[in-house]
């Protein structure tokens, strides 16, 4: 597919799916099931980045593997919008446009999965899950002081506790683990709507920017 051929198909979406199109430019991210991991942190951190950057002249666009209740509910949980937001059944759009789907060894997709988790065919992984320890002095922070925490409803905390110990101004050791224990909960409690079919667990995201 040309640059052309994929341009054009990226805006006929847009105009298919229905999406509020009134911005200059276009963010395209097609991303894995609802349920994953990076499907959660991306929409979270591309809210925050938009507001915090007052994006005026981009629309930001999802499509995402799942169906219309897990859609409400993530949704709801990351404020992310329900109509720039579309879901389908399968990755067939996201081969499409080249997206890679992962790990594929022929033993369905927990297995894949855990693969990956252990660096094979996904040589970062390992390196991103220590970081959610360690830290990391080049990203930002992901809660303030006033931020309120609720692990489980029996550890409850604000933002302060990572403070104390550690500063402010930089992604601090155990905040990024935090907030995906956060989101790994609210996806268990879920699970039924946010993984319509685990064969599609590897599945990776791609991203598009367009005028």
């Amino acid at each position: 597919m040309t640059s052309v051929e994929l341009k054009n198909l990226l805006t006929n979406l847009v105009n298919d799916f229905h999406f509020e199109n009134s911005k200059k430019n276009k963010l395209i991210a097609f991303v894995g099931l609802l349920g994953d991991f990076d499907s959660f942190e991306y929409a979270i951190n591309l809210r925050k980045f938009a507001i915090s950057n007052n994006l005026e002249n981009l629309d930001i666009f999802f499509i995402a593997i799942g169906n219309e209740k897990g859609k409400e509910k993530f949704c709801k949980y990351t404020g992310f919008s329900e109509k720039n937001l579309k879901v389908v059944n399968n990755n067939q759009l996201h081969q499409l446009v080249g997206a890679s789907k992962g790990l594929d060894i022929g033993l369905g997709g927990w297995i894949n999965m855990t693969l990956m988790l252990m660096g094979i065919g996904s040589s970062k992984t390992i390196i991103e899950v220590i970081r959610g320890y360690t830290g990391d002095k080049g990203a930002n922070q992901i809660y303030n002081d006033n931020d309120q925490i609720n692990l489980f409803n029996v550890f409850k905390f604000s933002g302060k506790l990572f403070r104390k110990p550690f500063g402010e101004g930089y992604l601090r050791p155990f905040e990024l683990a935090t907030f995906r224990l956060n989101n790994m909960i609210e996806i268990f409690k879920n699970w039924k709507d946010y993984m319509i079919d685990t064969k599609y667990l590897p599945q990776r995201s791609c991203t598009f920017i367009i005028e």
